[in-house]
């Protein structure tokens, strides 16, 4: 699932793109992503388009659109139609592509943005150690908790506990001030730098160009199960938190 790097990076290229164009006309393809009627949006002007948590949000001079790319969601600027392609968007300029292999996705017109936590790239670090004192629970679930954090999945959680040095299933509440901003300079670093590179291309995420993510060349421990570690030498292992396949060191980070 594109987590807040790769949705980051698809609102880059499409803000400049679609700021102050027109709908002209939209084509729902196949309608089981679209979960809300899509009636209004065309004839509306898009004036701004940003990011909320892992949702694509672009907002109208009348009306909001929000676009979550969910498992294997694609936006693509003028883009070649697909036999996955379930909306067309076209513009009085351009066209916008919606394409989705396995239809996780969401698309919806005129409703509320979903209640989350605060951007992690916007929390400073007594915020964050303030967030985590008192939480029950083990800290990787927790950080998957958008009503905690909003934007961040299993790829930048994983990075970020182990460039922390943080077992996967320490109790969130046991970790010390200076553990919580080691975590906290972690995982905004691994996603400013994920930013830069563009994102993680691991399964089906592409930019709005259709172009391949570059951060995945530099993950230390996601998708690397049975290869040594970068920094120790030690095999990665892979085991399953909060009903997620987990990616850890073990000896870089004990418990």
């Amino acid at each position: 699932m594109p987590e807040l790097p790769e949705v980051e990076t698809i609102v880059g290229d499409l803000a400049p793109k679609l700021r102050g164009r027109l709908v002209v006309s939209v084509e729902v393809v196949k309608p089981l992503v679209v979960k809300t009627p899509l009636d209004g949006l065309e004839g509306r002007r898009i004036l701004h388009v940003r990011r909320h948590g892992k949702h694509v949000v672009l907002e109208c001079d009348v009306g909001v659109l929000t676009v979550h790319l969910g498992m294997t969601g694609k936006l693509l600027w003028n883009g070649e139609r697909t036999p996955y392609t379930r909306v067309v968007f076209s513009l009085d300029r351009g066209e916008l592509l919606y394409d989705d292999v396995r239809q996780f996705g969401r698309i919806q017109w005129n409703v509320n943005l979903p209640a989350l936590g605060p951007d992690p790239l916007a929390v400073t670090a007594l915020e964050f150690a303030s967030m985590v004192r008192g939480r029950r629970g083990r800290i990787k679930p927790l950080l998957l908790n958008q009503r905690f954090l909003r934007g961040l999945g299993n790829i930048y959680t994983d990075e970020a506990l182990f460039r922390a040095g943080i077992h996967p299933r320490v109790l969130a509440a046991r970790l010390s001030r200076k553990r919580l901003e080691a975590l906290h300079g972690a995982i905004q670093g691994v996603l400013r730098q994920a930013i830069e590179y563009r994102g993680s291309s691991v399964s089906d995420y592409v930019d709005a160009t259709g172009q391949r993510g570059e951060f995945q060349r530099m993950h230390q421990v996601y998708g690397r199960q049975g290869r040594p570690c970068v920094v120790c030498g030690a095999l990665i292992r892979r085991i399953v938190v909060g009903q997620r396949g987990t990616h850890y060191c073990p000896r870089c980070q004990r418990r």
